[in-house]
């Protein structure tokens, strides 16, 4: 790839994210006016970004005491690390970054996000963002480590941690199909990372917003941000991971791609909207009690498949 190529992809990943990302939200804003009984149509679909011009010129929320410079690190640790998570991901044959590890890559990046929001919560120095961010914390002990079998059956089942080798593998049969616990719980992770919809409980209404209570003007744009672009980010992942990349007949790799991540972040916006909010403490016993087994017994699927080939 010649240098202009490689800046060309490294600045579209990051404005492809940003596109998926503005879909999701207007997708959901119309389900909500829907919802909610009122006219569904463009107004409905601008109105999250109706907001952004005064959100950038807001002044800043004053507190006592906040810890300036941990409160914004970590706000910008959350978008940051959704991008740099799609740095790995397989677009019409096309990778910004063609790691071997790159499953580890992308799993890394979704744990800094466990920073990130803690120290937005810890920032502040005040009771409700704080007690958000705990409340992350104890949702991701829920949800990463199915989170993590997930991405590992699929690994095994390409042996390789490179993403671009797992979709290639899957010529034959989407990971999706034949397994359909590691591509369910994937999703699930999906929306526990982006803390939207039913995994929304850090930033509940219980606690005025939790860990995005006390954000204002573009911390809290930039904030809000992250939650879409992780959505975004996971949805493009499931992609070359469970449903074969850009492999399909009659179309070029890249809609191929496009057309199935639009799928996948479809089904996510209707999750948002159809499953209700669940407590952290109650998913944990669900996940350790139920998915974890499942994941375990899931990962076996494929190992057994690689031993008697």
């Amino acid at each position: 790839m010649t240098e202009a190529g490689a800046w060309w992809t490294l600045l579209a990943a990051p404005a492809m994210l940003l596109a998926l990302a503005g879909l999701a939200a207007a997708g959901h804003a119309v389900l909500a006016a829907r919802d909610a009984g009122r006219p569904v149509g463009p107004a409905a679909m601008v109105r999250p970004f109706t907001g952004v011009p005064r959100a950038l010129l807001a002044q800043p929320r004053r507190l006592p005491a906040p810890d300036v410079l941990l409160w914004r690190a970590g706000v910008i640790t959350v978008p940051v690390a959704a991008v740099l998570s799609t740095l790995v991901i397989p677009f019409g044959g096309v990778t910004v970054a063609d790691l071997s590890v790159g499953v580890v890559w992308f799993n890394a990046m979704e744990v800094l996000t466990w920073a990130g929001l803690w120290l937005a919560g810890w920032g502040p120095d005040a009771a409700f963002p704080l007690v958000g961010g705990y409340r992350f914390l104890a949702q991701g002990l829920a949800y990463e480590l199915p989170l993590m079998f997930a991405l590992i059956s699929a690994a095994t089942g390409a042996q390789s941690l490179r993403v671009g080798d797992i979709a290639t593998s899957q010529q034959g049969l989407w990971y999706a199909v034949w397994m359909p616990v590691a591509f369910i719980v994937y999703l699930a992770g999906v929306l526990a990372f982006s803390f939207l919809g039913p995994f929304a409980y850090p930033a509940g209404r219980d606690l005025a917003g939790g860990v995005m209570s006390e954000t204002s003007g573009a911390d809290r744009l930039v904030l809000r941000a992250g939650r879409w672009l992780w959505l975004a980010a996971g949805a493009a992942m499931a992609v070359p991971l469970f449903l074969g990349g850009g492999a399909g007949p009659g179309m070029p790799a890249w809609a191929w791609q496009a057309v199935k991540t639009l799928l996948v972040l479809a089904a996510l916006v209707l999750a948002l909207r159809r499953l209700p909010m669940i407590r952290a403490d109650r998913y944990v016993e669900f996940a350790w009690v139920v998915l974890i087994p499942l994941t375990i017994v899931q990962v076996l699927v494929p190992a057994l498949v690689d031993l008697n080939r």
